[in-house]
């Protein structure tokens, strides 16, 4: 097995443990924006060691860094910030796996954008891969119940939030995935750990100064929940290094295709920690985003 396929499963684990943290944090003890920020807040500290760390040990000074990675570093970490937001939001509306499910529709918008921006190509069984999620995107975007015409099930608040935060990954994929290929290195960790500490940092910056302006009472909150927001942070911090290094190795969407497991981790989250129920329907509708996961795997 090749090596990015075994770290964009380790990503995928690291971050079903994060989305599993910030749900039971957005229940009551932090607002959405106070979840998404934990998770960059007390990834900071990690994140910057671990990279002033790497650097001392390997004796290498800082990379230069174009303006091209901070384009890209930058459009993808806020890309990402307003997603997580999303992701949160769908927590509050659908259960654990559908919202994780909702949120992978990145993949198959990574393929699109990978080409459009990076011209990262994927061969013609991309095409039946998106057809067979889009099915699947469809059956999960129903209303509880199931009533309602198609029009209903497709402008629901879950369905949006899910194909926003799903475009929203995309852009912070290939927007990362350019980042790490703008740094003129061999060593594709170096690369990873010096992007995931500039995005990380500005979106600390960010998020603190949105929180302070719109909604002061939350760093308070946010400190008062540090014993578990620090678990957060930590599993935050492991999931982007694997990330990154993965599409410093791999075409973006390819990476989270395999990365697409989390829906497997995620449903087993759902019915073991959560205790929620799975319906036949919603279960149909992940099984088939999984295949056109794995359409991609095999075939692309």
């Amino acid at each position: 097995m090749e090596l990015w396929i075994i770290i964009s499963i380790a990503a995928a684990a690291f971050q079903t443990l994060r989305f599993m943290l910030q749900k039971t944090l957005s229940m009551g003890t932090l607002s959405a924006a106070g979840t998404t920020f934990a998770r960059f807040v007390y990834a900071a500290p990690f994140t910057w060691a671990l990279a002033a760390g790497y650097l001392a040990w390997r004796g290498i000074e800082i990379p230069a860094l174009s303006g091209w990675f901070w384009i890209y570093a930058l459009s993808g970490g806020l890309a990402q910030i307003v997603a997580t937001f999303c992701v949160v939001l769908i927590f509050q509306t659908r259960n654990f796996a559908v919202g994780i499910t909702f949120k992978k529709t990145e993949v198959i918008q990574t393929v699109i954008l990978g080409l459009v921006v990076l011209g990262d190509r994927v061969s013609s069984a991309g095409v039946v891969a998106i057809v067979i999620g889009l099915v699947g995107v469809l059956i999960l975007s129903d209303p509880p119940g199931g009533q309602g015409g198609w029009l209903q099930r497709l402008a629901n608040r879950a369905a949006g939030l899910g194909l926003v935060s799903g475009t929203l990954f995309a852009i912070s994929a290939i927007g990362y995935r350019g980042a790490t290929l703008e740094i003129a290195h061999d060593d594709s960790f170096l690369r990873a750990v010096v992007s995931v500490a500039v995005v990380n940092l500005s979106q600390t910056l960010a998020m603190g100064l949105w929180l302070r302006w719109r909604e002061p009472g939350q760093l308070t909150c946010i400190w008062a929940a540090r014993r578990k927001a620090v678990w957060i942070g930590v599993t935050s911090m492991a999931g982007s290094l694997s990330w990154f290094t993965a599409f410093t190795m791999q075409n973006a969407a390819y990476v989270f295709a395999v990365g697409q497991i989390e829906v497997i981790f995620s449903l087993l989250a759902s019915v073991l920690f959560f205790h929620e129920k799975i319906t036949s329907r919603e279960f149909w509708g992940i099984a088939l985003l999984s295949a056109s996961i794995l359409v991609l795997v095999v075939l692309g």
